[in-house]
């Protein structure tokens, strides 16, 4: 194995994913393992952590594997070493944009969760805390 690859569990350890959770995402065609070795494990590069970051990221605002998969097939396009049309470039774009608008909103909706979380924490604290007449 030369230095640009990593096996399986280091990949795990970078990205705080579970071994399990790598593998389902290959099943699912999210990330595929840029290599094999000898023995046949799954052998990865910076390129593959990378995209297992997005799709990390991407999980906790409730995007499905289908969006993810579609966010990495237009991000794939237009890294892709024979540029898009213009057309194409555009249309590809907006696809893009489409994501980071709805991870904006998402990101706004769990911030007003987690406000309302930290205001009930503070009701149960204060209820706890206060010093009852005997």
């Amino acid at each position: 194995m030369d230095s640009k690859h990593m096996q399986i569990g280091e990949v795990a350890t970078r990205t705080e994913l579970s071994l399990r959770t790598i593998r389902h995402y290959e099943e699912t065609g999210l990330v595929t393992p840029s290599a094999r070795s000898q023995g046949g494990f799954r052998l990865y590069t910076e390129a593959d952590v990378a995209r297992l970051m997005v799709v990390r990221r991407m999980k906790p605002l409730g995007f499905t594997l289908d969006q993810m998969r579609d966010l990495l097939d237009a991000t794939d396009r237009l890294d892709a070493p024979e540029p898009p049309t213009e057309d194409e470039r555009e249309a590809l774009l907006e696809r893009v944009r489409g994501f980071e608008r709805a991870a904006a909103e998402r990101v706004s909706d769990l911030r007003t969760q987690l406000e309302r979380a930290e205001e009930f924490a503070r009701t149960l604290h204060e209820r706890t805390t206060r010093v009852l007449p005997k």
